[in-house]
């Protein structure tokens, strides 16, 4: 540029020196729209070549979709297993308890709850109430002070001391070993039936799907079904059934350290390659739009 000369500013009209034209038409139309977004344009009515086919973008694939994958591949379950047994050989229930009446009470009061905070309270409500007759002879108003710290202290409170008459009257002191009759004890659904068959009695009849068994067994797209009831059927059908037990508590156990519902810890999971949950924090794989909690 020659010495004392500054370059011409842009017109106010917008027509500046060498700039290239708009092209006006239908063609004019479909360019410009490509290249500042315009969704008022329309492509050409003709072509004289078939459009090539853009390339897919980079989705979200969906759960049982995508070719050559099925997440209930046996050989996948037995992957995830073992990386269970790696990380949780010894687990066991978490819920303090020293005889059936005791978990049974426990896993009524963990409803809604956290173990750690029902671990604080049965100390001394069985220190207090040692036995099962103990408690037959409460009212449901006598033990809610007691329990008030678990929440739902009012229905808990109902259960406990229906159950504990219950199984005075009608087992003779002793907790029934019988899905059937665990059933018929006020407060107990298979959840906790589950617990006490499988932890005390050593029993395999059914998973226990609590919390954390449900978000997880979604995430690893083990189920698609939301009802805890559905989703203990499906597990049933693909975990082998000496593995129930030990496998309620090993995902339990997961799920309070790893896998937890929000931001779960995948960068530090021994499982990530094998979970495609779409709200994974870090992902070594593709994520599938069906797994999620």
């Amino acid at each position: 540029m020659a010495r004392g000369l500054s370059p011409r500013r842009p017109a106010k009209s917008g027509r500046h020196e060498r700039t290239r034209p708009v092209t006006r038409g239908p063609a004019g139309r479909s360019a410009n729209a490509a290249r500042d977004g315009s969704k008022r344009a329309r492509a050409p009515k003709r072509a004289s070549k078939p459009a090539a086919k853009a390339a897919p973008a980079k989705t979200v694939a969906k759960a049982g979709k995508i070719k050559g994958y099925n997440p209930l591949a046996p050989e996948r379950i037995q992957g995830i297993l073992r990386d269970l047994d790696a990380l949780y050989p010894q687990v066991t229930c978490a819920l303090h308890h020293n005889n059936a009446w005791e978990l049974l009470v426990a896993t009524i009061l963990s409803a809604q709850s956290t173990d750690a905070n029902v671990n604080r309270v049965t100390p001394g409500l069985f220190a207090k109430y040692p036995t099962v007759q103990d408690f037959a002879a409460l009212t449901p108003e006598q033990l809610e002070p007691e329990v008030r710290s678990t929440g739902f202290f009012r229905n808990k409170s109902k259960s406990v001391v229906g159950a504990a008459k219950k199984i005075v009257s009608d087992f003779g002191g002793e907790v029934p070993s019988d899905m059937e009759q665990l059933l018929t004890l006020p407060g107990v659904a298979r959840k906790t039936a589950n617990v006490v068959l499988g932890s005390w009695f050593g029993k395999a009849v059914g998973v226990v799907v609590d919390t954390h068994v449900h978000r997880i067994s979604r995430r690893w797209e083990l189920t698609t079904n939301d009802d805890p009831g559905k989703i203990e059927q499906d597990l049933m059908k693909i975990i082998p059934q000496d593995r129930w037990i030990l496998f309620s508590h090993q995902v339990i156990h997961h799920g309070r350290n790893l896998c937890v519902a929000r931001k779960p810890k995948c960068a530090d999971c021994p499982i990530e390659p094998l979970c495609h949950a779409e709200d994974k924090t870090w992902t070594t794989v593709d994520v599938h739009k069906a797994a999620k909690a």
